[in-house]
């Protein structure tokens, strides 16, 4: 199976961040073909083990599946549109969805799944006869994604009754509830027979494949957030309890719009994101902060957001090497937070006590001295086109590696590679690594994800 972060690159979700994504769809392969289905008819993705066969039904009708007490019948979508069916070998398990439609659900076996996939509705074109293999009637339209061509199969009108190609011919529906097994007191019916401890085994570990697969998806879709090994360990754990909790409460584990990636990504973020550092967190990364013999201290801050993290940075700095000039390049794409980083105001109950001396009192409130604020420059910059700078002894690029594909992590590293001094720091997010770790020495203890560059 593909890896997470291989899954896609992002390339058409990177050109069309200009238009508004506000058309999601699951993907998958029928006879050689790229469809789609909208996201918001499909419950889970499903990997199908076993059937129970119902005699007497349309060829298109694999058989009832008990998907944790409910009894769905399972279509093949292929015999349904009379598309070659290639049979599957012993044991292995059909790829498919479960959808959701009106109050019922069923399962559909396709090929294979692909991605979740996320365009603007204005890229949908209305369906045409060329598609021959699928009558253009269950066709909702067509759209161009990464340069694959993808037809948008219309579920309610394929599965509901109203949907009737003869009058006197039941539905679709009609026909597979006709012979849907009576269920018992318990809820089980006849559905399928119990799995063996090997085959249950197998079904959770690709169960919770498919499941990173598509979270995977959805995350890049939503937040152009990209799992890859500098992030997979995190995210890992992170499905673990998100499907934990999203089953609990009775929720879908699918994102399907941006507020579900934003609660799945909320545990990913370093501490004290958009805040100044304190505690134990400001003290272990002082800890982390190694003398040099150069009488200026040069940081690169790429990433740098409102300008709390850099200025905890100088802050930091000072402290610990007062006699020291402090240098620090501070870079974001976001031109409003870059903007208004140099004049940010504050509290007092929202900084350390020992930067005290760094303060001073203004119009506008309290904010930081101009020996502090001299030190931090900030610029509208892209941490892959950003201005050259002289050697560093610290780059601090907290959870921006994750918001890039695979390959602009790379070139970051290689960057990051080249700037940094011999023992410099590089300081990534808490939950985030370096993708090779040949240029880097990792260092274990403390609360930060720290390398040391050898």
């Amino acid at each position: 199976m593909t890896d997470a972060y291989t899954v896609s690159d992002g390339k058409a979700v990177a050109e069309g961040q200009q238009e508004l994504v506000d058309f999601k769809m699951v993907t998958f392969t029928l006879g050689g073909k790229d469809y789609g289905v909208d996201i918001m008819r499909v419950k889970e993705i499903a990997k199908f083990y076993h059937f129970t066969y119902v005699p007497n039904t349309a060829h298109f009708v694999r058989g009832v599946y008990n998907l944790r007490g409910d009894i769905i019948s399972i279509i093949d979508l292929r015999s349904f549109f009379n598309l070659p069916v290639h049979e599957q070998a012993e044991g292995e398990p059909e790829n498919g969805l479960i959808l959701r439609l009106e109050n019922n659900m069923l399962g559909i076996v396709v090929d294979s799944i692909d991605k979740v996939v996320g365009i603007s509705s204005r890229q949908v074109q209305p369906p045409h006869p060329i598609f021959g293999d699928i009558n253009v009637k269950y066709i909702s339209g067509v759209a161009e994604y990464d340069e694959r061509l993808y037809i948008i199969l219309d579920v309610d009108r394929i599965f509901t009754r109203e949907e009737e190609t003869d009058e006197n011919q039941p539905s679709i529906q009609d026909r597979i509830d006709k012979h849907r097994p009576e269920t018992g007191s318990d809820g089980s019916g006849t559905a399928s027979p119990p799995a063996t401890p090997h085959q249950e085994n197998a079904k959770q570990s690709d169960d919770t494949e498919v499941q990173r697969r598509f979270l995977a998806d959805g995350l890049q879709a939503f937040s152009s957030y990209y799992v890859t090994p500098a992030n997979h360990g995190w995210f890992s754990r992170r499905v673990d309890e998100w499907v934990a909790e999203r089953r609990a409460n009775g929720s879908e584990y699918q994102l399907k719009e941006p507020a579900d990636a934003e609660a799945f990504l909320r545990p990913f973020f370093s501490r004290f994101t958009g805040a100044f550092w304190r505690e134990a967190y400001l003290e272990a990364f002082q800890s982390q902060l190694h003398a040099t013999e150069a009488t200026v201290y040069q940081v690169w801050n790429p990433g740098c957001g409102s300008g709390h993290e850099s200025y905890s940075i100088a802050a930091s700095l000072r402290v610990r090497f007062p006699e020291k000039q402090i240098k620090i390049w501070a870079g974001d794409k976001d031109l409003l937070k870059i903007s208004t980083a140099p004049n940010l105001v504050f509290t007092r109950n929202e900084i350390p006590d020992e930067w005290e001396q760094f303060i001073v009192e203004g119009k506008n409130g309290i904010g930081f001295n101009s020996e502090l604020k001299e030190s931090v420059l900030f610029e509208f910059s892209d941490v892959l086109s950003a201005a050259a700078m002289p050697k560093l002894d610290l780059i601090v690029a907290r959870d921006l590696l994750s918001f890039h594909k695979y390959e602009d992590q790379e070139r970051i590293l290689e960057r990051f590679d080249e700037m940094l001094k011999p023992g410099g720091r590089l300081v990534l997010g808490d939950n985030e690594e370096v993708i090779r770790a040949d240029a880097w020495e990792p260092v274990a203890d403390g609360p930060l994800s720290v390398y040391i560059h050898r």
